[in-house]
C-alpha cells in the first residue's frame, strides 16, 4: 500500500463511536475561543487600541501588526515540534490546558490598558501572549477532530463547530457592545443602556472589560471538552516521545516536498489563511481610521460579520459533504479577494476608487456588505481547511500536521502584519505627504496579494472525500 492510499485508510474513523456530549464537548470549544477573535483580535479591543492607547490610528495600526505577529512568530518556531512530541505521546487535553491558561491570563491582564496611560509595550506584549496561547490551544484541539467522526462526516462536523464558534462570538460581542462598552460622549451603550457593574465610559471600561470577559468566557465553555470529549490514549513516556517525536518530523519535513498535495495545501493556505487573519486583525482599526466609525458601528459591522460567518460556516459544512473542501476554499478564496478590494478602495469620497459626489452613506453600505461576505467566506474557509489538511495526512501523524499546519499559517501571518506595519509605516512617513487615512488605506494592500497566491498554488491540492464516501458507503 503507498502513502497515499495508506493515508486515506488511517482516516476512515474512530475506532469506537464517540457519545453525543464528546462530540459538543469538542464543538464548544469552538464557542469558547472565538470571543477572543471577535472581541479581542477584531472588533472591540482593537480598535480601542488603535484610537485609545496607541498615540495616533496609524501608529495603532502599525504597533498591533507588530504584537500579532510576534505571537504568531512564536508559534511558528514550535508548533510543528510540540505537534510530533503530542502524537508521540498520545493525549492532547494536557497541551491545550497549559496554553488555555497562557491565554487566559493574557486576556484578563488586557483590563489595565487604560487609554493615554503610556504603557503601550505592556499592552502589546499582552496581546503577543494571548495570541500564542489561544492559537496553540486551537492546535491540539484540532488534531482531536478525526478520531470523533468518520471521514465522510468531518467536513459537517468541522462547519457545524465553526458556525457554532461564530454564534458564540455573536452572544460574546451582543453582550460587550449592548451593556458594557459605552461612547464617552453619550455614556450609553449600542442598546442606548448605561453600563453594568458601573463600567466608567470616559475610562473606557466597557472597551476594557472585553479582556477578563474573554478569559471568563473561554473557561467556562471549554470545560465540556475537557470532561466529556475522549482524548488519544498514552502511547510513551515524555522522554522517548521527544525522540521519536523529533525524529518523525525530521522524516516529514524531508518527505514534505515530494509529497505534492500535501506542500501544495500547505503552502496554499499559508498565504489565504493569513489574508483572511489580517483581514479580520485591521478590519476594525480600517474602519476607525479611513471612515471614522465609531465603536458602534464596528460593532454593528462585528454582528453581521458574525451571523454571515455562522451561517457561511454551516452551509460551507454541508457543501464541504456534497463537493468536496477543496471547492469550498477555492470559492471562498475569490469571495474574499473580492471583498478585500472592495474594502480598500472604499472611504468617504469614493468606492471601488470611483469618486462620489457629496455626502452620503454609500461607503458605510459598501463596508457592511464587504463584512457579510467577508464573514460568511471566512467561515466556510476556515472549516473546510481543517477537513482537506486531515485528507492530506494518517491519523496518527494528525496533530504533527495541525502543528505543520499552524508553522504554514503562522510562517506568514507574523509576514502579513509586519508587511502590512511597514507598508502603513513606509506610507505615513513625511516623504511621502499622505494623510493617515491615505497611508493606512495604501498598508493593508498586501491582503490581496496574499489571497491570489493561495489561489494560484490550490489545484495542486488533492481531495479525498469521494473515495472516503465511496468507502464508507461499502
Amino acid at each position: 500500500m503507498n502513502r497515499e492510499n495508506a493515508s486515506v485508510a488511517g482516516q476512515a474513523g474512530p475506532d469506537v463511536a464517540v457519545p453525543r456530549r464528546g462530540i459538543w464537548g469538542w464543538m464548544l470549544f469552538d464557542w469558547a475561543q472565538q470571543p477572543f477573535h471577535t472581541l479581542i483580535i477584531t472588533f472591540v479591543f482593537a480598535p480601542y487600541f488603535a484610537s485609545a492607547v496607541a498615540p495616533d490610528a496609524a501608529r495603532g495600526q502599525e504597533l498591533w501588526g507588530l504584537a500579532t505577529g510576534l505571537g504568531g512568530l512564536a508559534i511558528a518556531l514550535s508548533s510543528p515540534v510540540l505537534g510530533a512530541i503530542a502524537d508521540a505521546t498520545g493525549p492532547r487535553k494536557p497541551w491545550i490546558f497549559v496554553f488555555s491558561l497562557v491565554g487566559v491570563l493574557a486576556c484578563a491582564s488586557l483590563w489595565f490598558a487604560l487609554p493615554g496611560a503610556g504603557h503601550a509595550g505592556l499592552v502589546l506584549i499582552a496581546v503577543a501572549l494571548a495570541v500564542f496561547g489561544m492559537e496553540f490551544a486551537a492546535v491540539f484541539n484540532n488534531a482531536m477532530m478525526p478520531d470523533l467522526v468518520p471521514r465522510s462526516e468531518l467536513g459537517r462536523l468541522s462547519g457545524s463547530a465553526w458556525g457554532l464558534g461564530y454564534v458564540g462570538g455573536l452572544f460574546s460581542l451582543v453582550l460587550v457592545l449592548g451593556f458594557m462598552a459605552a461612547q464617552p460622549e453619550t455614556g450609553r451603550t449600542l442598546l442606548g443602556l448605561k453600563p453594568i457593574l458601573g463600567l466608567d465610559p470616559a475610562l473606557r471600561e466597557g472597551d476594557r472589560a472585553a479582556g477578563p470577559l474573554t478569559a471568563l468566557w473561554y473557561g467556562l465553555f471549554v470545560l465540556p471538552m475537557f470532561l466529556f470529549t475522549p482524548d488519544a490514549a498514552r502511547r510513551k513516556a515524555a522522554a522517548g516521545a521527544i525522540r521519536e517525536g523529533l525524529a518523525r518530523l525530521a522524516g516529514t519535513v524531508r518527505r514534505l516536498p515530494g509529497e505534492r498535495s500535501y506542500f501544495s495545501f500547505l503552502m496554499s493556505s499559508m498565504f489565504y489563511r493569513d489574508a483572511l487573519n489580517a483581514l479580520y486583525a485591521f478590519g476594525g482599526i480600517y474602519a476607525a481610521g479611513v471612515l471614522s466609525w465609531s465603536i458602534t458601528q464596528i460593532g454593528l459591522f462585528g454582528i453581521l460579520a458574525n451571523v454571515t460567518g455562522a451561517l457561511g460556516a454551516w452551509l460551507g459544512g454541508r457543501m464541504d459533504r456534497a463537493f468536496g473542501p477543496k471547492y469550498v476554499v477555492g470559492l471562498s478564496i475569490v469571495v474574499l479577494t473580492l471583498s478585500a478590494l472592495l474594502v480598500i478602495s472604499t472611504t468617504r469620497e469614493e468606492i471601488l476608487f470611483i469618486k462620489l459626489s457629496g455626502a452620503t452613506s454609500l461607503p458605510d453600505i459598501a463596508f457592511f456588505v464587504a463584512g457579510a461576505l467577508i464573514g460568511a467566506a471566512g467561515g466556510s474557509i476556515q472549516a473546510a481547511s481543517r477537513t482537506l489538511l486531515v485528507d492530506q495526512v494518517p491519523r496518527d501523524r494528525v496533530t504533527e500536521a495541525f502543528g505543520l499546519y499552524a508553522l504554514s499559517g503562522k510562517a506568514t501571518t507574523f509576514i502579513g502584519p509586519f508587511a502590512i506595519a511597514i507598508a502603513t509605516g513606509y506610507f505615513a512617513s513625511e516623504a511621502f505627504g499622505l494623510s493617515t487615512e491615505e497611508a493606512q488605506r495604501l498598508g493593508v494592500t498586501p491582503i490581496l496579494v496574499l489571497f491570489v497566491i493561495g489561489l494560484v498554488l490550490l489545484p495542486f491540492v488533492k481531495s479525498r472525500h469521494r473515495e472516503a464516501a465511496e468507502r464508507q458507503a461499502r
